[in-house]
């Protein structure tokens, strides 16, 4: 009885109080992981609990939700002209299967001294390049409209599963992952600048890090060909790379992952953002 008192209280609170209360329209998967897209009118500001979310032309704004986010949250958003109106997101906590992956590179399960000084930098570039501050309302824009996947194929691996490297648990696993032969060009599944661009790093071999704009981040890894540089302005649809195996990796494959700031979000939610016609 519990899921079903959830999943009405859902239906009521999200779809139901903009029209009763004028409050804003909500979309997207209500659960943990998941991005989440907000909109109305005139507004001045949006808040999810305590977080002020960024906010485009006061009538679009946004959130990247963490694995493990709470289940019952506040948005609040205050109207130009002064009124505040508050409604309950109420999340359906998601199910997060054990993925058991054997036959990765045992230096990358448990690595020698001499790698650790390599990969502590190497994770520091990667957290500088997230961190960075880029503003663009028109990827913003495509990203909550009209995101593409960056190649199709077989889903090799999804978001948020428990990781067991050759025996041995790891971290949780953050991206979407898809199969293809080495070689299968990667394509940006929304416009983007290139902030990382990195032939072999040691986890995630060939990688590419975009920035979209108000902190959100797209990720890139395991490609056997970078082809993209620094700096670069890139096109939905434009090639960035190609499939491949380097790093921790049992086969061609690539990892798109996805950040809202430090919040490491499901890609494949993006789709749920538009409703199908």
């Amino acid at each position: 009885m519990r899921d079903w008192s959830r999943l009405f209280l859902l239906g009521f609170c999200v779809w139901l109080s903009p029209a009763f209360a004028d409050c804003v329209d909500v979309r997207g998967e209500l659960t943990q992981g998941a991005w989440l897209r907000f909109e109305a009118p005139n507004l001045r500001s949006v808040r999810f609990n305590d977080q002020l979310l960024p906010l485009i032309d006061n009538r679009l704004s946004w959130v990247g939700l963490g694995r493990n986010a709470v289940l019952d949250n506040k948005l609040s958003t205050t109207f130009t002209d002064g009124r505040i109106c508050e409604q309950s997101i109420v999340l359906v906590e998601r199910e997060y299967k054990v993925s058991v992956v054997e036959g990765v590179p045992q230096r990358t399960v448990t690595p020698p001294e001499e790698h650790l000084e390599r990969i502590r930098r190497e994770g520091a570039m990667v957290r500088l390049a997230k961190q960075q501050v880029y503003e663009c309302k028109a990827c913003i824009e495509q990203l909550l409209s009209a995101t593409q996947m960056p190649l199709t194929g077989r889903i090799s691996g999804v978001y948020g599963s428990q990781r067991i490297y050759n025996g041995k648990p790891g971290n949780p696993h953050y991206g979407l992952d898809i199969a293809r032969p080495t070689g299968t060009p990667v394509t940006a599944p929304i416009m983007g600048r290139v902030v990382l661009a990195e032939p072999d790093l040691y986890y995630s071999g060939g990688t590419v890090i975009m920035h979209h704009g108000y902190g959100v981040t797209s990720s890139f890894l395991h490609m056997s060909e970078v082809t993209v540089n620094v700096g670069d302005v890139v096109s939905q649809g434009d090639k960035i790379g190609a499939v491949g195996a380097t790093g921790r990796a049992t086969g061609p494959h690539l990892d798109w992952r996805m950040n809202f700031y430090d919040n490491r979000v499901d890609p494949n939610t993006l789709f749920s953002l538009v409703p199908a016609p």
